[in-house]
């Protein structure tokens, strides 16, 4: 791995707070069509502390799931950084965000990320595997915690919606990341099931792990220690709290 600490070009000039597990500056992303060139992102900077919850906000093309895109490194940013536990994730080849973001990051989609053709079980071992390190947490014991001990065996197919958002936010929890991102994790979900699912990411925000939601949904909004508004690729909200320690970059 190489050591971004001496590298001005890819770590923060500076001194970052010790437990901001999440932290993006200045990120720009812009698509080409032709001759069309489109801004999702406009300098987007933010940060996630451990133990808190930010939702990020904004009408239907204001850069949200770019953003989570971005954060993830799952799409990389034409502009800007991101570091996640003090290591920078973006600008790096697919296979080292790929291996990154399996040790920090936990994923939640809106399709879910459960494979059809795998059972529940299956499903939850399979980001496990990867790993190739032993599991923090069992995936039964896992899908215990989200409700869903007897519905290891079944496939993606045979559960209902609120099943389909708890097994997938245990797949996204099946490395113990540091970080959450999940993209509308209550969006089509009843009042009922959308309440056990945030109450689920409270919890692991409670235990230590930085949470950030996209989100439409007024009770996620409710839930979160902190609103970041998304217009037109530019984002606006409440600063973080205080920086009550300042220890440099940390290479992992």
């Amino acid at each position: 791995m190489p050591d971004d600490s001496h590298d001005s070009r890819h770590s923060y000039d500076s001194r970052r707070p010790a437990d901001n597990v999440l932290a993006a500056r200045e990120l720009y992303r812009f698509y080409r069509a032709g001759e069309e060139e489109t801004l999702a992102l406009r300098g987007v900077s933010l940060t996630v502390r451990r133990g808190e919850t930010v939702a990020v906000v904004g009408p239907s093309g204001a850069g949200k799931s770019t953003l989570l895109a971005c954060l993830a490194g799952l799409d990389e940013p034409s502009g800007g950084e991101v570091h996640v536990s003090g290591v920078r994730i973006s600008h790096r080849p697919e296979t080292e965000r790929a291996r990154l973001r399996a040790r920090h990051i936990g994923v939640l989609l809106q399709t879910r990320n459960l494979l059809p053709h795998l059972n529940v079980l299956d499903n939850v071992r399979l980001p496990q595997r990867a790993q190739g390190r032993r599991a923090p947490v069992p995936a039964r014991t896992l899908l215990a915690q989200v409700g869903l001990a007897g519905r290891t065996h079944a496939l993606p197919r045979q559960l209902s919606g609120g099943e389909l958002a708890r097994a997938g936010l245990a797949v996204a929890l099946a490395n113990a990341p540091a970080v959450l991102l999940a993209d509308e994790p209550t969006g089509e979900l009843d009042g009922e099931t959308e309440q056990l699912v945030l109450s689920l990411l409270r919890e692991r925000a409670a235990e230590g792990c930085a949470v950030l939601l996209v989100t439409h949904s007024a009770e996620a909004v409710r839930v979160a220690d902190r609103v970041i508004t998304l217009t037109d690729g530019r984002a606006t909200g409440a600063p973080p709290p205080h920086d009550r320690e300042e220890a440099p970059d940390v290479v992992g």
